[in-house]
């Protein structure tokens, strides 16, 4: 890489931190991409939560009910995220990893507020068919901040999304002209190579 290529990936890394831990942070809600099982792409909007440029690895939080767990776990996945400030585009290509039952699922469920922890309470799984619109949350939690205990039964809902990011693709809009370069991990660490906007 060369010495802009590498202040690139220094700062595009820097705004995916930023965006894990500031939820004002347009890298706060990227798209997370994938295939479901009958070849259709799936697209949806999740709340990035870690960053982790020494692992070059993202985490999102999940219902371990979803339907799309089964679509991204152990499979290819596209993140897109955008900064209108920096008028950058970053598409980050890797593989999805579900975690449920592990020290650090544990560590960050416990680590999150009550409050935080209530949607994994609701009583359907994601995407189950109602009657009426409804959160899906007990009525004696609605609008509250369950207790304790009240959050003890939602554990096994909750699950991690990690993303092991192999590639990214970076573009830089400008008046003056775009710019656009690839990443991509290699045992040496990572490359990159500049690309027609």
């Amino acid at each position: 890489m060369d010495e802009q290529q590498t202040e690139i990936l220094a700062q595009l890394w820097q705004l995916l931190v930023r965006g894990g831990a500031d939820r004002r942070s347009p890298m706060h809600t990227p798209v997370v991409a994938s295939v479901d099982a009958d070849g259709l792409p799936q697209a949806r909007v999740m709340v990035l939560r870690k960053a982790d440029p020494a692992t070059a690895s993202l985490r999102f939080h999940t219902d371990a009910r979803s339907p799309k767990v089964t679509e991204l776990d152990g499979r290819p996945v596209a993140v897109l995220a955008y900064h209108p400030g920096e008028n950058i585009q970053l598409r980050l290509g890797g593989t999805a990893r579900i975690e449920t039952d592990t020290e650090d699922a544990d560590a960050v469920w416990h680590q999150s507020t009550l409050f935080a922890r209530r949607c994994y309470l609701a009583l359907q799984p994601p995407g189950t068919r109602l009657l009426a619109p409804a959160s899906g949350l007990p009525a004696e939690i609605e609008g509250q901040q369950p207790t304790a205990d009240q959050i003890a039964p939602a554990r096994p809902s909750f699950a991690l999304l990690k993303v092991a990011v192999t590639s990214i693709d970076w573009l830089h809009l400008a008046n003056s002209g775009h710019r656009r370069a690839r990443f991509a991990q290699s045992p040496q660490g990572w490359a990159a190579e500049w690309l027609a906007p």
